[in-house]
């Protein structure tokens, strides 16, 4: 009788077994149902013999190479009969009776220990084995698991295929549905999806931001910001618009900030600024206030709303040692039909531009700034001034550790018509002198002003765009109430 595999756990729920264990306690499974282990069958070499095989004897045909013939095939090989009492090696044979080690074979019915094999349906002891399905006591065995002995347990709860899922927070659910579309293409590839974070998906191109480039037209005033070829952002913003004077007669506004760049979160802080004297102007005149005081109103407005950004938390985490506080300089314009105001701090300019191109043009403000200085000084003159790299360092901006706070204004009376143009020093660094501006600002500015202030933009970035370029056109006088652009 051949032994069953001696096996160390059930092969169906894993648990651990005794030697002569015919059933497993835990589960009742056959043990006598495993299949035994294969015999081992030798490993066969190319030529198929076999790889514990010795070579044949030197003596022998075919060991010594080539087939006579010169064919190159080797001869077939028939080794010769083996002497009696001897195998295939040539080695004697065990006396009859015994094994290869030369041990008695032990009488048939007994097992390899001489123990004699037991009746069928007993066990070793003579006891009789319990029915097919009970256990060791008599009682039914549970039925046998439906699928392989693969080591996985089978007496786990089973999951759920689908899981029910919370109900969303109305709430969120409100902001989910309340953000823009994301699904925008990318403006490099034309292919890629642009998601939230402002890079495509598929060439990984960055997406331009919003105030990369903005144009913006309040009627017969208009006004363009770009980023620029060399930053990383806009600094520059603008407010632009259009109200009625108590005498019924239009006003027109334009206001364009410069961030420092050197100061903790300059494109906020020219956004502000702004934005506050914007909102200042065009609240303040129709009111009845001059717009000379309106404009210096204005001015200190926006300083207060850039000093208030210093108290902010997002400046404090941004704040460096060697950083100053969020600042920027500021340069407006107010159009009526009759008056011409402009109003600054800073850097930035007003010029004026006459229709009729043989009537001289003109820059409206003086900068507050190093090379302005040595000129006023007679230490310098222009040419000399602007040429030094310390010329663009400015003396007067808006910001909370400005030394002091004085906001220049003047008014002036045309007395022909003509586009007044306000930027920054993006601009002038490509036009610095009136007639320079004068040569590059379109004719038919003060009708097209949005076309004129693009011109401008693209003019500066045609010649490096090394800084930030935004710029608004005002066309003087300012037209009769309800008139637009052409």
């Amino acid at each position: 009788m051949s032994q069953m595999p001696q096996l160390s756990a059930c092969p169906s729920c894993e648990e651990p077994l005794e030697s002569g264990d015919r059933f497993c306690g835990a589960c009742g499974y056959d043990l006598s149902a495993v299949p035994p282990r294969p015999d081992d069958s030798p490993t066969l070499t190319m030529n198929g013999a076999g790889a514990g095989q010795a070579a044949p004897p030197a003596g022998w045909p075919g060991a010594g190479g080539a087939d006579p013939g010169g064919s190159g095939a080797l001869p077939a090989v028939h080794p010769p009969a083996d002497p009696p009492g001897t195998n295939a090696g040539s080695a004697p044979l065990p006396p009859q009776g015994t094994d290869s080690g030369g041990f008695p074979v032990p009488p048939q019915g007994t097992d390899s220990g001489s123990f004699p094999t037991p009746p069928p349906g007993t066990d070793m002891s003579g006891s009789p084995l319990p029915p097919p399905g009970t256990d060791m006591s008599g009682s039914p065995l549970p039925p046998a698991p439906a699928h392989p002995a693969t080591g996985v347990r089978f007496d786990r709860r089973p999951e759920p295929e689908e899981y029910p899922l919370q109900a969303p927070d109305p709430r969120v659910a409100a902001d989910l549905a309340a953000q823009p579309d994301p699904a925008t293409v990318c403006v490099a590839c034309r292919a890629g999806r642009v998601d939230h974070d402002g890079y495509c998906e598929n060439c990984g191109h960055a997406q331009p931001r919003e105030r990369d480039h903005m144009e913006q037209e309040s009627g017969p005033v208009a006004a363009v910001s770009d980023r620029g070829l060399r930053h990383h952002r806009n600094e520059d913003a603008f407010g632009i618009g259009r109200t009625a004077l108590p005498d019924g007669s239009c006003a027109l506004v334009a206001i364009v900030c410069d961030g420092v760049s050197s100061a903790t979160r300059p494109d906020d802080a020219s956004l502000a600024a702004s934005r506050a004297a914007s909102e200042s102007l065009l609240t303040a005149l129709p009111l009845g206030t001059h717009p000379q005081q309106a404009m210096h109103d204005a001015i200190v407005a926006a300083s207060n709303a850039v000093n208030a950004l210093a108290q902010e938390p997002a400046t404090a985490r941004e704040h460096q040692p060697h950083q100053n506080a969020p600042a920027c300089t500021l340069v407006g314009a107010v159009v009526t039909p009759d008056l011409l105001v402009v109003g600054w701090v800073g850097d930035s300019r007003v010029y004026w531009v006459p229709v009729d191109r043989g009537a001289p043009a003109a820059r409206l403000t003086e900068d507050d700034s190093w090379a302005a200085q040595m000129v006023a000084a007679g230490l310098m003159n222009e040419a000399e001034a602007y040429a030094d790299e310390r010329a663009h360092a400015i003396t007067g901006w808006l910001g909370a550790d400005a030394y002091e706070l004085e906001p220049h204004t003047a008014s002036f009376k045309p007395d022909r018509p003509g586009a007044v143009v306000v930027c920054t020093d993006g601009l002038w660094n490509y036009a610095e002198a009136a007639e320079e501006m004068a040569g590059v600002l379109p004719p038919d500015a003060a009708l097209r002003p949005l076309h004129g202030a693009r011109v401008l933009v693209g003019h500066a970035l045609d010649g490096g765009g090394h800084d930030n370029v935004t710029v608004a056109v005002l066309p003087f006088p300012a037209p009769p109430q309800g008139a637009g652009s052409a």
